[in-house]
């Protein structure tokens, strides 16, 4: 009954949706579909055993692992639905987003948080597959929904792209359900069937299926070199919709890859793939970070930074012991509620100097104290400064990796100094310049303050208070709730 729950849910918030008139209704009704997604999840949380089959269906399966990233997804399009409020009706104003397109952004909207739901709870590969594809095409359409020809540009370059190597994922799907067949007399493709038959699967075999599909994951997480998406999507889109594609849509990638992995784990095949992801994380990392140090747009800045920190997940999975999981789950989540807060700021702050470059902002923080800080803090979050949650999450992976490689950790230790550098030497550009240092002359039109509009400030500062919380205190619930994950997974 929980799915059937969810999608009661989603198709009654889909049909008040489009029988609305009014952006405010639309809205309200967006709010509503997020907050009911995140009581369930809730309370099936704190109420229900699981895991558990749903009732009367082997292709939907409910864990801690799912609720986990069905909550963090439900928060994330919670926070954006109420900073949509007023950023959505900056965008008409501005002549960016048609009126006439506004009932299918929140259609998309809706679509795709039920979308990305089923995706989570799906327990067969291949459903999950089906999922996986349809919240291409839904976030997809939320990044081409301005008018303008870049984002459409953008869009059909994410479709082709993450469609096109999940075709290779299709591969991997066909590979794994033979394997299976061939050990279990009948082909599967369910995690649960799959995970506990693991040890009679040929780990030549295995491994080359988990190949496949990692192609057409990894591409869906923006893991280099199938990433060449992800900078044009993310900073082109609507910085409501930057948020869930780098807090929600990349995750969904990296829970297919975390699931095969805890399959490959139980098999001879294990080292070879841990290396193998550990490999890629690397790389990602580098081929991000080098990126944002030539940076001078700050959505853009931001996106690189969300393909850093897939790498270090990858990574994280990759070590593979029941710590790094546990600090790898931990960073998705620092990191879904880190990056959101700073794609917030920055719709903000392209609002008021209608630009993302470095050179047009000036006076930031008097002109737009709670964005300013809120990059501010946000920045300081994101490299991983103590106290906030990413500090702690990669320490113990670095920990937990220089077992296994002491090039390795050094490595990425250069590379995150690197990283810093470039939020460092942003901050000091564009937080530095006032109008003063300028040259601006007295005939010129000074800037005022932009009215940010209702509903747009309350997320950052909602995002700020959780990492500063989640920063020095960890909550006992978020640790069990953590550790039953590792358990379920094998890890333990």
């Amino acid at each position: 009954m929980i799915i059937l729950g969810y999608l009661v849910v989603g198709a009654v918030s889909l049909a008040l949706i489009l029988l609305s008139k009014s952006h405010r209704t639309m809205n309200a009704f967006s709010i509503l579909h997020t907050l009911a997604f995140l009581a369930i999840g809730l309370y099936v949380l704190l109420t229900t055993a699981v895991p558990a089959f749903e009732a009367g269906s082997e292709y939907f399966y409910v864990d801690h692992l799912s609720i986990y990233e069905v909550l963090i997804a439900a928060l994330l399009f919670f926070l954006a639905s109420i900073y949509a409020n007023g950023y959505v009706e900056s965008l008409m104003q501005a002549r960016e987003l048609h009126r006439s397109n506004l009932k299918i952004f929140y259609t998309a909207f809706s679509l795709l948080l039920t979308t990305v739901t089923m995706a989570f709870f799906s327990d067969n590969l291949a459903l999950f597959w089906i999922f996986a594809e349809l919240t291409t095409v839904f976030s997809a359409a939320l990044v081409a929904i301005l008018s303008a020809k870049e984002n459409i540009d953008a869009a059909f370059k994410y479709i082709f792209i993450a469609s096109g190597a999940m075709l290779f994922s299709f591969i991997g799907l066909i590979f794994l359900y033979t394997l299976s067949g061939e050990v279990l007399g009948s082909g599967t493709l369910n995690w649960t069937v799959l995970t506990a038959n693991a040890t009679l699967l040929s780990p030549k075999m295995l491994t080359a299926s988990f190949v496949f599909l990692f192609i057409g994951f990894a591409a869906k997480s923006g893991i280099f070199p199938f990433h060449t998406w992800l900078p044009d999507a993310h900073s082109k889109a609507p910085s409501a919709v930057s948020a869930i594609l780098s807090g929600v849509l990349l995750n969904v990638g990296m829970y297919g890859i975390l699931r095969m992995y805890a399959i490959v784990r139980q098999t001879q095949a294990e080292h070879l793939v841990s290396q193998f992801l550990m490999g890629f994380g690397l790389l990602t990392i580098a081929f991000a970070v080098l990126n944002m140090l030539l940076q001078k747009n700050l959505k853009m800045l931001i996106a690189f930074s969300s393909m850093e920190h897939m790498g270090i997940i990858l990574l994280g999975i990759g070590v593979g012991t029941p710590l790094s999981l546990f600090w790898t789950l931990f960073y998705v989540l620092a990191h879904s509620l880190t990056k959101a807060s700073l794609f917030f700021s920055a719709g903000i702050l392209h609002r008021q100097y209608e630009s993302n470059l470095i050179q047009d902002m000036r006076d930031v923080l008097s002109l737009q104290p709670v964005a300013g800080w809120g990059f501010i803090i946000g920045s300081f979050a994101i490299v991983g400064m103590p106290p906030f949650p990413i500090f702690s999450a990669k320490f113990f992976i670095l920990l937990e990796a220089f077992g296994f490689s002491k090039f390795l950790v050094f490595a990425v230790l250069l590379l995150l100094v690197i990283a810093s550098a470039a939020f460092a030497r942003f901050l000091i550009e564009a937080f530095s310049r006032s109008s003063k240092d300028t040259g601006i002359g007295e005939s010129e039109t000074p800037l005022h303050p932009y009215i940010v509009r209702k509903g747009m400030k309350f997320p950052i500062l909602a995002i700020i208070f959780m990492i500063l919380a989640l920063g020095v205190f960890f909550p006992e619930s978020l640790e069990n709730l953590l550790n039953e994950i590792v358990h379920e997974l094998g890890y333990i």
